[in-house]
């Protein structure tokens, strides 16, 4: 396994052999079995991965947790060997941002409601790391989670725009037994916070049920999740959404499906987690 934080070493080692097909999975580092299930699956589908690790800092508000985001990479490194990750790249600032940087990524309405409308840098700096990325590895394929809905959508509709020349794949959320999105963030949970946190599966549990049981009407599914939030002491509300799982507007009716999704403060720390319902069409 190579591990390099240079541009042109990344860029000669993805073109040594053209014929070649890459993987690619961009992280902040932290690892867990989300991210493991995204590089298996990598591995699974290309003849090499590649995996960056990277805490950006043009996604993080300045009120927001870049300085104690929480960081390991030699533990990371161990659990990328043994998933026989064949390049990883560890830029840092200097690298990323040099000091005469001032080009930014701008994708436009689907950035704007959920995570937008409470972070409104956010997508802005994910965004324009991503395309960086994308265009230092020029992957295949590259592999993100449903955990994070949103982003999703936000990087699917950059590559279209952009004309980037891979495949973007979304894998599915990987959860803790108890239902809890796995995430590098859970690591700030007290005890108490981590028993806690469940409420948001419940909550996307229950509107799923309901929406399973034939209840279309989105704002009575929005208020169902809301309830349920509510009703944990240690939690509170950022937002709830029932929206179009492409346009991510709200919906009022639910048609053929819809992204259900929500953030919430477990104490300080924010979480985010997201279900499908119906089929998409």
């Amino acid at each position: 396994m190579i591990v390099t934080p240079d541009i042109q070493q990344v860029r000669n080692i993805r073109h040594a052999d053209p014929t070649l097909t890459w993987g690619f999975v961009p992280t902040m580092g932290y690892l867990h079995e989300g991210h493991l299930s995204l590089v298996r699956q990598a591995r699974a589908e290309n003849d090499r991965v590649a995996v960056s690790i990277y805490v950006n800092p043009t996604q993080f508000a300045p009120h927001e947790d870049l300085d104690s985001y929480p960081r390991d990479l030699e533990r990371d490194l161990a659990l990328l060997r043994a998933e026989n990750v064949d390049l990883v790249f560890t830029p840092d600032d200097s690298i990323m941002y040099p000091p005469d940087f001032q080009t930014y990524v701008t994708v436009e309405k689907v950035t704007q409601p959920l995570e937008g409308a409470s972070r409104p840098t956010h997508f802005r700096g994910v965004a324009t790391v991503v395309a960086k990325l994308f265009n230092i590895v020029q992957p295949t394929r590259a592999y993100f989670g449903q955990k994070d809905a949103q982003q999703t959508v936000v990087l699917k509709q950059m590559v279209r725009d952009l004309n980037f020349d891979l495949e973007l794949i979304v894998c599915p959320t990987v959860r803790e037994a108890d239902g809890l999105a796995m995430s590098s963030r859970n690591a700030y949970l007290s005890p108490a916070e981590r028993k806690a946190a469940t409420v948001l599966y419940r909550a996307l549990s229950q509107a799923k049920v309901a929406f399973e049981q034939g209840e279309r009407n989105g704002e009575r599914l929005r208020t169902l999740m809301r309830e349920i939030i509510e009703a944990e002491p240690l939690a509170r509300l950022d937002y709830v959404s029932v929206a179009d799982r492409r346009t991510l507007a709200e919906l009022d009716e639910v048609g053929k499906g819809a992204l259900l999704s929500m953030a919430v403060f477990i104490g300080k720390t924010r979480l985010i987690d997201n279900m499908l319902v119906g089929e998409e069409g």
